[in-house]
């Protein structure tokens, strides 16, 4: 239905598309691209105050989409002619002054139905008339700021907001530019500015309160709203961002009336179920939410949000949660999300026949359904490790997406290994990680510091908390970060996100910028600090989660870091390559062949080797080997290196179970080239030879 819109709106039929918009206003009257559509089909027919009305309805349905909001900027435009002075310069190039409206108004519905290539050549044509009308300037700049150029459109709009400042379409967009950079006080200050003209509009309201929110300021844009929730009008979404504004202002009482409200006029938005949910949790409320989510699956069997929701309120896979998921079973039969669920109730009480059966079901509704193969592969693991392999092999006949053959043949690699087939898991993964290595990180080069190292600033006083983290990849570094995460330390994991620090810990050349002189240890360190304050630490206590280790790190270090403790998580050399080879590692690094991975591997323990022999940095050497899939075993070992109280990660927080220890002498033949690089510095960090 909106495609025929939409194609009523590119002919420039108006008709056609009003007549088109009402029937899906009709079809969905709580769908706000409706009427967000109806109301550029009034326009492109002429009728603004209806469009007005049109586009008021889709910001109350959705007041938290800024996309709508700029919209409603474009249709606030006064369609007036020129004066005297601008139709007389218009005349002079041969367009009819008469136009220009009618171009400025086509150009905001081309940029409302995404059209910039049209909105950009109507925008020209109008320029030609009157080149400094601000209703151009708007365009330009809205049009900027849809294509992602912020910079230029808070450049064009400044400017024509300075020639024109009492110009409300220019305010507009100018809010709009300040937002997209991220000003967002003087984005609120623009929106209050109109709203004070006009204290009546709910548009210019839920933007200020926005603005409001984008600040922190949550209480006062709960307020900023509440009045707009005594209206007759008053939408279930606007109970829903008022109820969620008082649980981020800590008002969980008054969050909950409306929440509760807002999922029962429309318990099938799942935003209005996370939201309900938060509230019953801070609070308390179980009884409450029970009740509650039980009165709407009486309405609304058929909605796996409210099932999923009423599970959290009863101890996991407990026998409540067996009843819940058993009537979920019958008002859904055959649903996958609760076979799913009573799966997990089954393998959680070890009822690994009934838990396998319902695996096999849901492969036999949905083949390919990851989870549930996996399932199943794992029964068959235990029970026929060659059954296994075929029922891998098979499923890699059937695959045709590239990412899930990725998958399957990883998968094949370790029933291979169960399976006592060594060569072929080895043969397998090596293949794997050799056609990924082109888009991986290349391994970081050493810089071999060589000299005397400069020495070891006494401590400061105080002296703030900074751990630098790092394990080799299949040391399972990332467990130790968990157990940090999970107890509330200050560990900073961005470095391996998609929004890491630009600091010189985070990029390659730095250790030989360091070594060459051309990049100072002071200025290192003080480029650290200065982006902590960007990664949310304020107080300098920190545990850094670094991409890669150098001992040419300690030009930097000993003379300017000195309250640092390098911490170092390690297994054996051998088993970390093999973990590397079958599981990956936290960060991407590229594998290109086993030998190629021991040697760096080899190469950088070595600078391990050498800092603990020699103590040349204050640090903490965590073994992994006994303790990888021992949630409390490894808090204890991290509590014994920093003398600090540290609680365990929940169960199953690790993911699934990798290699035994010494699993590594399995694989002696076909990595025996790889293990023989290894073992001259696994034997320095105290591993057997052999």
């Amino acid at each position: 239905m909106h495609e025929a819109i939409l194609d009523a709106l590119r002919r420039g039929a108006a008709a056609e598309a009003v007549a088109a918009s009402r029937d899906a206003v009709a079809a969905q009257p709580q769908d706000p691209t409706a009427h967000r559509l109806l109301a550029a089909a009034l326009r492109l027919d002429g009728d603004r105050e209806a469009a007005l009305a049109a586009i008021d309805q889709a910001v109350a349905l959705a007041p938290d989409d800024a996309n709508l909001h700029l919209e409603r900027a474009g249709l606030l435009l006064q369609e007036r002619q020129l004066d005297e002075a601008q139709a007389a310069l218009a005349r002079t190039t041969g367009l009819d002054p008469n136009q220009f409206p009618a171009y400025v108004m086509q150009a905001h519905i081309a940029l409302g139905r995404g059209d910039f290539d049209e909105a950009e050549r109507l925008a020209r044509t109008a320029a030609r008339i009157a080149p400094d009308h601000p209703h151009v300037a708007a365009v330009d700049g809205n049009l900027a700021l849809r294509r992602g150029d912020a910079d230029r459109a808070l450049a064009l709009l400044s400017a024509a907001a300075q020639r024109h400042p009492d110009e409300p379409q220019l305010r507009h967009a100018l809010g709009f530019a300040y937002m997209a950079k991220g000003h967002f006080a003087f984005a609120e200050q623009a929106f209050r500015s109109l709203l004070e003209r006009d204290p009546d509009s709910v548009p210019l309201r839920t933007l200020v309160a926005d603005l409001l929110r984008r600040q922190d300021r949550f209480s006062d844009a709960a307020q900023m709203l509440s009045a707009l929730l005594d209206r007759p009008d008053a939408t279930t979404a606007m109970r829903r961002v008022v109820g969620e504004l008082e649980l981020a202002a800590g008002r969980n009482e008054r969050a909950l009336e409306l929440l509760r409200t807002a999922v029962t006029e429309q318990p099938g938005d799942r935003r209005n179920v996370v939201a309900a949910v938060e509230a019953w949790r801070r609070l308390g409320a179980a009884d409450d939410a029970r009740a509650t989510l039980d009165a709407l699956l009486a309405d609304h069997p058929a909605s796996d949000d409210l099932w999923n929701a009423r599970l959290l309120f009863e101890e996991f896979a407990g026998d409540a949660a067996r009843a819940i998921v058993a009537r979920w079973q019958q008002a859904m039969p055959d649903f996958i999300p609760a076979l799913g669920a009573m799966l997990t109730i089954h393998d959680r009480h070890g009822e690994n026949d009934q838990a396998e059966a319902l695996a096999r079901r849901i492969t036999e509704l949905q083949p390919g359904h990851t989870q549930a193969e996996l399932r199943v592969v794992d029964a068959l693991m235990h029970r026929d490790p060659e059954e296994a392999v075929n029922y891998v092999e098979s499923l890699l006949a059937r695959a045709t997406d590239e990412s899930v053959k990725r998958s399957l043949r990883q998968l094949l690699g370790r029933t291979l290994d169960v399976a006592g087939q060594p060569d072929a898991a080895a043969a397998t993964w090596v293949e794997l990680q050799a056609e990924a290595a082109p888009q991986r990180l290349p391994l970081p080069t050493s810089a071999e510091a060589k000299g005397e190292w400069p020495p070891l600033a006494p401590l400061p006083d105080p002296a703030p908390g900074v751990l630098l983290l790092w394990g080799p990849p299949g040391s399972l570094v990332e467990r130790i970060a968990f157990t940090f995460e999970a107890a509330g330390g200050p560990l900073r994991s961005d470095r391996l996100g998609a929004q890491p620090p630009r600091d010189p810990l985070q990029r390659y050349g730095t250790t030989q910028a360091l070594v060459d002189g051309s990049l100072d240890g002071s200025y290192l360190v003080n480029q650290w600090r200065a982006a902590l304050p960007g990664r949310g630490i304020n107080d300098g206590q920190v545990f850094d989660w670094l991409l890669w280790w150098d001992n040419a790190l300690l030009l930097a270090l000993r003379p300017h870091l000195p309250e640092a403790v390098l911490m170092v998580v390690l297994r054996d050399p051998r088993e970390m390559l093999l973990d590397w080879l079958a599981w990956g590692g936290p960060v991407p690094f590229a594998l290109e062949s086993p030998l190629a991975g021991a040697q760096w591997m080899a190469n950088v323990l070595a600078q391990i080797a050498d800092l603990h022999e020699r103590d040349l940095f204050p640090h903490r050497l965590v073994k992994l080997d006994e303790i990888a899939e021992d949630p409390i075993a490894i808090a204890q070992a991290i509590s014994d290196a920093l003398d600090i109280p540290i609680n365990a990660t929940p169960p199953g927080m690790f993911g699934p179970q990798h290699f035994p220890r010494d699993h590594w002498r399995a694989f002696a033949e076909p990595l025996a080239d790889a293990f023989a690089v290894l073992t001259p510095v696994a034997v320095r960090l105290g591993y057997p030879e052999a």
